[in-house]
């Protein structure tokens, strides 16, 4: 008898997800098609995430540990953040869209889950001391900033999937330039 390897087979739920969820979103997505895709039955993917919504959540933080072992965050040089963020935006469609879906259907939620919420805490703590350091301007506390930067880079990565948008080169340097712009001290 084969012995079940219950990560490899959450990695493939959540691989099924992922794609699903980026595609249809909450309401469109069907657990069938994701237990199809992932070669797993219905009560396992509820025995593993409980929810349909369980396992969506779990889809974005998957998807966010990979963005944050990818790309880590430094205040010191937010502009270079912003285009390598921008950089893997590009790289990953299916994150935006997935990214996209949650804030629609799940508002609120993304900033809850532990893994955004203390990312966002280390990324706020690390720019008030930028700005201790005058590294960073002042004029916006360190959780505003974090929270305008970050929209910024979204918003510039999801502008690019759109048609008659930007090359993606001009877009780049577009969000790098606001992004110099709006933490350079006065």
């Amino acid at each position: 008898m084969a012995t079940r390897d219950s990560a490899a087979t959450k990695q493939r739920i959540l691989d099924a997800a992922t794609a699903e969820f980026a595609q249809y979103g909450l309401a469109g997505a069907r657990v069938d098609r994701i237990a199809s895709r992932a070669d797993a039955n219905k009560q396992l993917i509820y025995a593993y995430f409980s929810s349909k919504e369980g396992l969506f959540d779990a889809a974005i933080e998957a998807n966010i540990a990979r963005l944050l072992d990818t790309v880590p965050f430094d205040a010191d040089d937010l502009p270079a953040y912003a285009g390598r963020l921008f950089d893997f935006a590009v790289a990953h469609p299916q994150l935006v869209r997935l990214l996209r879906w949650h804030q629609l259907e799940r508002p609120g939620v993304l900033n809850q889950l532990p893994q955004t919420a203390e990312s966002n805490r280390r990324k706020a703590l690390a720019l008030t001391e930028a700005q201790a350091a005058r590294k960073v301007s002042e004029v916006l506390p360190a959780d505003q900033l974090l929270t305008l930067v970050l929209a910024l880079i979204h918003g510039s990565a999801e502008t690019i999937f759109g048609e008659g948008t930007e090359p993606v080169a001009i877009e780049r340097e577009t969000l790098i330039t606001g992004v110099r712009r709006l933490i350079t001290p006065p």
